[in-house]
């Protein structure tokens, strides 16, 4: 039943976040109320891949070595700095057109890292496989993208020392309810 809901949460994930460009007519026909009900399917989609993933049984597929908690760690760091408004306000990020999607798709990457059980690998291979599919399409059907005005290398310490700290808060969060991402 959890690999069932995870994969559901999964599936509901990608098709929130994906119904505006798939269906635009059907989105804007909605007008505000499509924004409440795609904010609805992101909330059910993440609860029911939180409790999908929390009861479904460890299907062991790979070890991944111990070294891999720091560069996951390392890679986590940076996933939080470039969903910062670093993209928009520093320099470094500047002309990157999906700094968002991009950090996600970090964060993924680092998670399959360091979990080798078959739910992790459906959770996290299956967000990172949305984030790839997000960039693709937006790039398709708004092809044209220029940069905003650059930033300072200032914005970007800035952002990237308050990453830290998420990072300290999000890491010690994650601990209490689940393995903690520091190592011992």
């Amino acid at each position: 039943m959890g690999f069932v809901l995870l994969i559901l949460g999964v599936a509901l994930w990608w098709l929130a976040h994906l119904f505006k460009r798939l269906m635009p007519e059907r989105r804007a026909a909605m007008g505000d109320a499509g924004k409440g009900a795609v904010a609805l399917g992101v909330a059910v989609s993440v609860l029911l891949m939180i409790f999908g993933y929390r009861m479904t049984d460890f299907i062991h597929v790979w070890s991944p070595p111990s070294f891999m908690i720091h560069l996951n760690n390392l890679l986590v760091l940076i996933a939080i700095w470039m969903m910062s408004p670093a993209g928009t306000k520093g320099l470094i990020l500047n002309k990157v057109r999906h700094p968002m999607l991009g950090g996600f798709k970090l964060w993924a990457f680092a998670h399959l890292l360091v979990n080798g059980d078959l739910a992790s690998i459906v959770l996290f291979g299956g967000l990172l496989a949305w984030a790839v599919v997000e960039v693709i399409v937006i790039n398709r059907t708004e092809p044209d993208w220029t940069p905003g005005e650059p930033g300072t290398y200032g914005k970007d310490a800035m952002f990237f020392a308050g990453s830290i700290v998420l990072f300290a808060v999000i890491g010690y969060i994650h601990g209490l309810v689940g393995p903690s991402p520091f190592p011992t």
